[in-house]
């Protein structure tokens, strides 16, 4: 379990870096209530992104971004609703991204930006 902690932390890391390169600013990490967790929120002066990084090894099981079901972005949903009710503005448009990262052992690692992927 300890492996798969640290690969997803690896991928969150990757993806942070990957968004504040493109000029989104991190607003939070890893934001959990009694409901869950977003992996990252990120804004820029437009938009503010619930962003949920997934990452994976191999696709044995399957590209990272496939296990983003339904129910799955229906709690985020959800949870980022939580998170705007605790905020006081500005006010932004939200979109909801997914960062898929494949980290393969002697590849470097490929990362997808799936921007208002639900």
């Amino acid at each position: 379990m300890a492996d798969k902690q640290a690969l997803g932390a690896y991928g969150e890391e990757l993806a942070a870096q990957y968004l504040r390169g493109t000029g989104m600013e991190i607003v939070a990490r890893n934001w959990r209530c009694r409901y869950g967790e977003l992996d990252l929120i990120v804004q820029d002066p437009s938009i503010t992104a619930f962003v949920e990084v997934k990452t994976r090894s191999g696709l044995g099981f399957g590209a990272p971004a496939e296990s983003v079901t339904f129910s799955k972005q229906q709690r985020i949903r959800r949870l980022a609703l939580l998170w705007l009710a605790e905020q006081e503005g500005p006010w932004r448009r939200i979109r909801f991204d997914v960062v898929s990262v494949l980290v393969v052992r002697g590849h470097r690692p490929v990362l997808h930006h799936l921007a208002a992927a639900f």
